[in-house]
C-alpha cells in the first residue's frame, strides 16, 4: 500500500512578492530548495499561516541567496505580500520505506534564510523534535 508522506518542509517563509498576470507558481529562492530536496516543477502544498489559505502549485528556482518567496498566478488571490506561509513538498511510499525515512525541514527567519534545518524522523521509535514557536 502507497502512503502519501513528507518530505519536505519550508516553514515561517514570508511572502516576498505576488504577481497575479503570471502563468501561475511558486518561486522559491535556491538555498531553501536544496536544503529541504523540493525541486523546481515539484508540485508543494502551501498553507498560510496568516489566513488558513490553502493551495497546490509548482515550484520555480529562484536565484540563490534572494530570500525570494513569490507566489503567482491565480494563488496570489489567496496571499498578500508579507504573509507567513508553510511550504510541504509529499512522495507516494510504500510502508516498508517509511520507518527509514525523514524528512528535511527548514525553519526560516524574517529574510527567508534557514534558521533551524531539522530532519523529522518518519520511524515510530524516534521522537520529532519540540520547537517552541514565537510570535
Amino acid at each position: 500500500m502507497l502512503k502519501k508522506v513528507l518530505t519536505g518542509k519550508i516553514h515561517q517563509a514570508t511572502v516576498t512578492e505576488c504577481h497575479l498576470n503570471y502563468v501561475g507558481s511558486i518561486t522559491i529562492d535556491e538555498d531553501l530548495l536544496r536544503a529541504t530536496g523540493i525541486h523546481a516543477n515539484e508540485f508543494v502544498n502551501i498553507a498560510d499561516i496568516d489566513n488558513g489559505a490553502r493551495f497546490e502549485t509548482y515550484v520555480i528556482k529562484g536565484e540563490a541567496g534572494s530570500g525570494v518567496i513569490g507566489i503567482n498566478g491565480a494563488a496570489a488571490h489567496l496571499v498578500n505580500q508579507g504573509d507567513r506561509i508553510i511550504i510541504f513538498s509529499m512522495a507516494m511510499m510504500e510502508d516498508t520505506e517509511i520507518p527509514t525515512h525523514s524528512s528535511n525541514v527548514v525553519i526560516c527567519d524574517g529574510d527567508n534564510r534557514i534558521a533551524q534545518h531539522l530532519e523529522y524522523p518518519s520511524s515510530l521509535d524516534e521522537q520529532l523534535p519540540f520547537i517552541p514557536q514565537t510570535d
